[in-house]
Order: C-alpha cells, then sequence, then structure tokens
C-alpha cells in the first residue's frame, strides 16, 4: 500500500464515518476491489478509524470536556453522599446514559473475531445486506416526528435501545453514526443531541477497536510504513471534521432520507455484484487489483 492508496482511504474513511452510509462497509468495499483486503487492510481500517476519533474531538471538544469534568465531579458527590439521580445535571444525566450505551459492546468481545472475517473474507454480499438495513434506519427515522429529549430526560432505555443499534453497525454496512442517530430520533431525541450523542458514543468504541485490533496485529506480525499510517491519519481526521459539519446540516434539514436513497441503491448494487464475483470467480476484483 502507498501513501496516495493511503490518503484515498483516509478520504473514504473520514466522510463516510460521519456521513450515514457505513465507513467500515464502504472501506471493505475499497479493499476488496483493489487487493488490500486481509490482516493489513483490517489493520489499517482500525489505525484510520482512529483519525476520525481526532476529529470528534475537535468538533466536540467543548461537550467532552463537560462531560469529562462531571465524571470527578460525580465521583466526589457519591464519596460525599449527595448523588441523587432524579435532581442531576444535564451533564451528568447524559454521562451516566452514555455509560449505559457503552455497556452492550461488551457483547462484542465475544463476536469480534466473527465480525472481523466479514471485513476480511473475499466476499461483499454481506456488506450489501448490511446496507440495505442501513438504508431502511435512515428512511424510518426521517419520517419521525420532531423529537423532544435531550440531555436534561434522556432515559436508561432510550440509551440501551442507541447502545444496541451501536452494536448492530460492528457489521460492515451497518452505518454507526446512521443507525445510532436514527435509533435516537425513533427514541425522540432532538435532532442535534442525537448527532452530538451519536459521535459522542462513538469515542469509547473506537478505542475500544484500535486497543483490541491493533494488538491482534502485532501478535500477527503485521506491520505498515509510517508514512502510510501518517498520510492515513490526517487524511480521515480533515475529511472527518468536514464530514460531521456536514451530518449537523443534514440532519438539521431533515434530509437523512436522501442518505437512505442512497445505500439502499448501493445495496442492491453491492448484493448484485458480490453475487456476480462468486459466479465468475471474482472477475471484476481481479480486473481493478492489476491496474
Amino acid at each position: 500500500m502507498g501513501i496516495f492508496d493511503a490518503i484515498f482511504q483516509g478520504f473514504v474513511q473520514g466522510l463516510t464515518e460521519f456521513l450515514p452510509v457505513s465507513s467500515s462497509g464502504h472501506l471493505s468495499l475499497v479493499q476488496y476491489f483493489t487487493g488490500n483486503s486481509g490482516d493489513s487492510g483490517f489493520l489499517f481500517s482500525i489505525l484510520l478509524h482512529a483519525g476520525t476519533l481526532i476529529a470528534v474531538c475537535l468538533v466536540f471538544w467543548r461537550t467532552i470536556l463537560e462531560l469529562f469534568l462531571e465524571f470527578f465531579y460525580m465521583i466526589g458527590d457519591i464519596f460525599r453522599g449527595r448523588f441523587s439521580f432524579s435532581t442531576m445535571p444535564a451533564a451528568r444525566r447524559m454521562l451516566l446514559m452514555l455509560i449505559v450505551s457503552t455497556l452492550p459492546l461488551g457483547l462484542m468481545l465475544l463476536f469480534k473475531d466473527a465480525v472481523a472475517r466479514f471485513s476480511q473474507d473475499n466476499d461483499i454480499v454481506v456488506e450489501g445486506i448490511c446496507f440495505l438495513i442501513t438504508g431502511t434506519l435512515l428512511l424510518m427515522s426521517s419520517s419521525c416526528r420532531k423529537g423532544w429529549k435531550n440531555a436534561k430526560n434522556t432515559g436508561i432505555k432510550d440509551a440501551l435501545v442507541v447502545g444496541a443499534a451501536q452494536v448492530a453497525a460492528t457489521m460492515p454496512g451497518i452505518s454507526r453514526s446512521g443507525s445510532t442517530i436514527s435509533s435516537g430520533m425513533m427514541m425522540g431525541f432532538e435532532q442535534a443531541y442525537a448527532v452530538s450523542y451519536s459521535f459522542i458514543l462513538g469515542i469509547p468504541a473506537v478505542l475500544g477497536a484500535i486497543i483490541l485490533e491493533v494488538g491482534d496485529a502485532v501478535e500477527q506480525g503485521t506491520s505498515l510504513p509510517t508514512g502510510v499510517v501518517i498520510a492515513g491519519l490526517l487524511s480521515s481526521a480533515l475529511f472527518g471534521i468536514l464530514a460531521i459539519k456536514l451530518v449537523q446540516w443534514v440532519v438539521k434539514g431533515n434530509k437523512l432520507k436522501y442518505f437512505g436513497y442512497y445505500t439502499i441503491a448501493l445495496g442492491v448494487l453491492t448484493v448484485c455484484l458480490g453475487i456476480f464475483e462468486m459466479v465468475s470467480g471474482h472477475q471484476i476484483q481481479q480486473f481493478f487489483s492489476s491496474l
């Protein structure tokens, strides 16, 4: 893999990580047709996620700092016997709900190897089916009434539903941002809150993936050139910031349905291509890999 290819994959990752179209699904398609599937391709996709993590921290740094400080205030109130669930400030409730939403990810420790194989295999039919799921969720949420829930009144049930959506999004082709934003809006979240909640919720998920998967890759002896890693990180971070701003505008303008149409069309095309590839012996992949 060269630097130009790393920049291109960073571009794909940065845009699709936050646009509700599934970064993992798009990267899986790119890696399939460029011949970069496998352990090194999967490792690189994890590193690109680190770049988009930087983007989230830069855009939402005020909220993240507030939540970080609130964590220590909460610990202090617990030790002083002043903690109250019913009268807690909005930032504390949001922090606790984010923790609840993160808990279902613990289930993925049991299935992470099986999920990883979908990104590394020589087949794209599963990705196509997952794109169809993403599109359906986006169309469903775009027809919801305007929400009323925010950091002040989000409940445990709401947090668990969004957390379950995040677990499903570990499959390549199911958008993490699309599924969590959509599920939040269907649970009655305000549009802006659904976006910020979704993106901040992704921080522990990305960190966990990096810790788990990089460790596995190191054990397997997989490595990438430093220049390729830096190019991919910077590219994904830059385009990630642009994508976050775009999603904020899209959700505010109630335009999620257009991404739903896109992912459904992509899902149909991917399933058809995947079936053709299996029947033809991967002729399209071989053509692009030879370029």
